[in-house]
């Protein structure tokens, strides 16, 4: 047999170029209280009181979110406060909503979930973005779990290529990625 060339091509997350790409509006839903808000809180038009519009693309990072919610809120600012994402989407099914934890960060610590983006973590747009603020000192890392997200000698945010990351072995919620889009 003659030689076979084989070539594999590696491939790249589409980049946005945010001169060309119009932005879309994501409204974000902040607690302070550590604790998303109910799914109850977002049906029949209602929506939580704390609301801040931002205008953003589907390559902001949760780092990025972290950074203008801390512009706007000074008690987040605080090395240790914990920012809890969740995506509040409408169930296609039922007349309800339904909130699934996509991440979170850390005021003054790299984490994991810091280079997550929008477009990886499924955030459609339409969908809200509710974040649960809790202070540093109302909670405990070591006491919840949260030590081995957080320990920066696990993590080098360096090494870590935002371009390379294997969305097949992320774990979606199935419902969430078989949900079915009237538009």
């Amino acid at each position: 047999m003659a030689g076979v060339d084989i070539v594999i091509e590696e491939k790249k997350d589409d980049a946005i170029d945010r001169q060309k790409i119009c932005p879309f509006l994501l409204r974000v839903f902040v607690s302070s209280g550590g604790q998303h808000h109910k799914p109850s809180d977002y049906m029949k038009g209602n929506t939580p009181q704390n609301e801040l519009q931002i205008y953003t693309w589907r390559d902001a990072t949760l780092h990025e979110l972290t950074q203008l919610v801390k512009e706007v809120n000074p008690e987040a600012r605080r090395k240790g406060t914990k920012f809890s994402f969740a995506s509040v989407y409408p169930d296609m099914r039922q007349p309800l909503y339904r909130v699934r934890e996509i991440g979170s960060t850390m005021t003054g610590v790299k984490g994991p979930d810091d280079v997550k983006t929008l477009g990886l973590l499924r955030l459609n747009i339409g969908d809200y973005l509710d974040i649960a603020i809790t202070p540093p000192d109302s909670w405990n890392s070591v006491k919840r779990g949260y030590s081995n997200n957080y320990n920066t000698n696990n993590y080098n945010a360096n090494n870590y290529n935002a371009n390379n990351y294997n969305t097949n072995n992320y774990n979606m919620n199935n419902n969430y990625n078989n949900r079915s889009r009237p538009y």
